[in-house]
C-alpha cells in the first residue's frame, strides 16, 4: 500500500498500479474455503472426480479468487493521506473468465479507474482488477471494485 496526497490520488485515476507477487492457490485452501462456505461441489474438493472432468483436477471456487482480492490490494492500494478507514463498497462487475486449477499460481494487475469524492475527506475509488493465471491464455476473473477511504 502506498500513501498519497488528495492530488495525487486524483493524478493517478486512468493509471496502471503495481502489479502484485505470485500466489500459490492450493488444495487446502480450496478445502478451507469449501468448509466456510458450505460449498462441496466435488469439481472443488474431489480431486478423483475433478481429474475426470475436462479440467482435469480441481479448481478453486471463483468466490475464492474474488475474496483473494483483499490479500492482492496490500500490494497496489493508493491510499489517501490522513486516511482513517477503508471500506469495501461492492462491485459495479464481476466476470469469472478461466477456472484457477489447483496448484495455480496466480497475481493481480489493476488500474484505477475512478476517484470521486463523495463528501469532503471521502473518497469513493472504482479499481479495475484483473487476475491472472501463470501461463494461461485467459484471465481468472475481471472485477471492477469499489473501495471507500475516509480521511481525517
Amino acid at each position: 500500500m502506498k500513501t498519497v496526497s488528495k492530488q495525487e490520488l486524483l493524478e493517478s485515476v486512468g493509471k496502471t498500479l503495481q502489479t502484485t507477487e505470485w500466489f500459490t492457490v492450493n488444495q487446502e485452501q480450496i478445502d478451507l474455503f469449501a468448509e466456510v462456505t458450505h460449498d462441496h461441489q466435488f469439481i472443488h474438493v474431489d480431486p478423483e472426480r475433478a481429474a475426470q472432468t475436462p479440467f482435469g483436477s480441481t479448481i478453486a471456487h471463483g468466490y475464492l479468487t474474488l475474496s483473494l482480492l483483499s490479500h492482492f490490494a496490500e500490494a497496489f492500494s493508493l491510499l489517501v493521506e490522513d486516511m482513517q478507514m477503508a471500506v469495501n463498497y461492492g462491485f459495479d462487475k464481476v466476470r469469472f473468465i478461466a477456472p484457477v486449477k489447483v496448484d495455480s499460481r496466480i497475481r493481480a494487475h489493476a488500474r484505477l479507474l475512478d476517484v470521486t469524492e463523495k463528501k469532503p475527506g471521502q473518497f469513493m475509488l472504482k479499481t479495475e482488477v484483473t487476475v491472472e493465471i501463470e501461463g494461461a491464455a485467459k484471465p481468472a476473473l475481471l472485477a471492477e471494485w469499489l473501495t471507500m477511504q475516509v480521511a481525517g
